[in-house]
């Protein structure tokens, strides 16, 4: 990663920069409205950005959610976005080993993403079988759907997780 990327928790102010992220590094893809959906929460959501002078050139979103009928703390990851000319630079594993970091410390137990395993089993996720999505995957997409335990957190049993309500959109969990 180049020396001159910092990461740090995002603020308010950089919303007008994290839109323009997300439409850039996604054009194709309706998740700015999810993303601004998220961030007006700051309870459900911890938010990491990665800066290059005063340009923000990454994102990244962990999500508090639970799991049916169990008391662990566990987050959803994503989106995550790097503008394009910046990928490949280790940013967006900076953003998402700053997030573990931080939720560690905090107590949680799990984090989730639905992803490509080829990217996200560097930092220790693996396919999920436990706790399902909040809804059906396509056939094609159940690899992605993937999981790790933070410290030394007891597998979940058989369960579902529980998202807030900005990540009720069957549409996110499909093609």
């Amino acid at each position: 990663m180049a020396n001159s990327v910092e990461i740090r928790e995002s603020n308010p102010c950089d919303l007008p920069a994290i839109k323009s992220l997300y439409l850039y590094a996604f054009p194709d893809e309706e998740l700015l409205p999810l993303v601004m959906d998220l961030l007006q929460d700051a309870t459900v959501t911890t938010s990491f950005i990665g800066t290059v002078g005063s340009s923000i050139v990454g994102h990244g979103i962990f999500t508090s959610c639970t799991v049916a009928g169990m008391t662990s703390n566990v987050a959803l990851l994503g989106p995550l976005a790097v503008t394009p000319t910046w990928q490949e630079q280790g940013i967006g594993s900076a953003i998402i080993r700053n997030g573990l970091q931080k939720l560690g410390i905090e107590g949680v137990s799990h984090v989730y993403v639905l992803g490509d395993p080829a990217y996200y089993n560097r930092f220790g996720f693996v396919p999920e079988a436990n706790v399902a999505p909040p809804y059906p995957l396509p056939t094609q997409w159940r690899g992605a759907w993937q999981s790790m335990s933070l410290g030394n957190a007891e597998p979940l049993r058989q369960s579902e997780l529980s998202v807030p309500q900005p990540w009720m959109r069957p549409a996110l969990w499909a093609p």
